[in-house]
């Protein structure tokens, strides 16, 4: 019973997780007029979140051998808190960056803690659930900022709103310690010695150099689009700002849809099968996105979410088939770094493009990156041989 119980309040966090994640694209619109700020700058706050959450996850895993995965949880959201609650007071831009930087580390921390405490007291098909959990905070997110924005409220009561949301998981956490559990894994450190070093492995792993890429090119259309689809909106389609924030939820709707499909798609079709109809419902998606007519926009942010979502989850567990299982994890952890720079980076230097291209040019800007992933996918594929997982493993 607790077992279950922990399950669902695992779920929780992981939406919550998700909830801050669309806040600053959906708001944005709103919030860069009342800042005083150029609507670039968007980007920058990103980056710094993002880049916050690279740090934490790379430190997470010693946090988490000495305190457990239920504190490092508890204080990371803690965090996100205190920081989603500060931008709700804040009132010029640099506190915004400021606060930035604990909103990413925090939610850096708590993906890292729950990943690696599902992998170790749950089945598999748990860790699938849980990431369309966090598609559920994300979609929440821009609702409830939505919700304000129609109705005349400022843009701060979305992130307030969000940050109690947030203050209350925490004292569910702290009510939740004692069924927490901890399982003693045996010490890697003599395997990891014998596992080559990354550098030798790009070298000379035959397909990895393609699998960083496309872990790049797919985080930087997710994060992209995610961040500008409502200036897109606003500023090319003559949206309003709430009606904007609202398609963007959408698109996470079709992201926590979709995975929540391709879990069950899993028993008729291969990872590889999957990885290729998501890109295919992605290119649709942007060809409406392209298209003059509005009528067309809606079905296209669905499109490109449903697209996107069983692509990440899908070449994740294509890992260990495409190289080994011998460095399946060193290699996996590659794949996240190379997935968080292509977060971190390319959504800011979209923003510094649209101030020259327009925001017309995000359509031509994300299919630049579906290409290039389309075609190191069928070069991956093509260097990792016909091995894959059936399809109902």
């Amino acid at each position: 019973m607790n077992k279950l119980l922990l399950l669902l309040i695992i779920y929780l966090a992981f939406i919550s997780l998700g909830l801050p994640d669309a806040l600053l694209g959906s708001a944005w619109p709103a919030m860069f007029e009342y800042l005083s700020v150029p609507v670039d700058y968007a980007g920058i706050i990103a980056m710094i979140v993002a880049a916050g959450t690279v740090i934490s996850s790379l430190f997470s895993g010693n946090l988490i051998q000495k305190f457990g995965a239920a504190k490092v949880t508890t204080v990371s959201v803690f965090l996100t808190a205190i920081a989603l609650m500060g931008f709700s007071y804040s009132h010029h831009f640099l506190f915004l960056c400021i606060l930035a930087i604990p909103l990413g580390l925090g939610a850096g921390s708590v993906d890292a803690a729950l990943n690696n405490y599902v992998a170790l007291h749950y089945q598999a098909r748990h860790m699938n659930w849980l990431h369309s959990f966090w598609g559920v905070g994300a979609a929440l997110g821009p609702m409830i900022m939505a919700g304000y924005l129609a109705k005349g409220e400022s843009w701060s009561q979305g992130y307030r709103t969000v940050a109690w949301i947030q203050i209350t998981l925490v004292v569910i956490l702290i009510m939740s310690l004692p069924i927490w559990t901890t399982k003693q894994v045996a010490d890697g450190s003599e395997q990891e010695r014998k596992t080559k070093n990354p550098f030798i492995l790009l070298k000379t792993m035959p397909g990895l150099k393609q699998a960083l890429f496309i872990f790049f090119c797919y985080c930087s259309i997710e994060a992209t689009f995610g961040l500008w689809g409502a200036s897109f909106l606003v500023f090319v389609k003559g949206f309003a700002a709430d009606l904007a924030a609202r398609l963007v939820s959408l698109y996470y709707v079709g992201i926590t849809a979709g995975r929540l499909l391709s879990g069950l798609l899993t028993n008729y079709f291969t990872n590889r099968q999957l990885v290729y109809l998501g890109q295919g419902l992605i290119a649709i998606g942007l060809i409406l996105l392209f298209m003059p007519f509005k009528a067309m926009l809606l079905p296209g942010f669905i499109l490109v979410g449903l697209g996107c979502a069983p692509i990440f989850p899908s070449l994740l567990h294509e890992t260990p088939v495409n190289f080994g299982e011998k460095y399946a994890q060193k290699i996996m952890g590659m794949q996240m770094a190379s997935a968080y720079v292509g977060i971190t980076v390319m959504p800011f230097l979209f923003g510094k493009i649209s101030k020259w291209a327009g925001y017309s040019s995000l359509v031509l800007f994300l299919g630049i990156f579906l290409l290039l992933m389309l075609l190191l996918t069928r070069d991956l594929f093509q260097k990792t041989g016909k091995k894959t997982t059936s399809p109902d493993s």
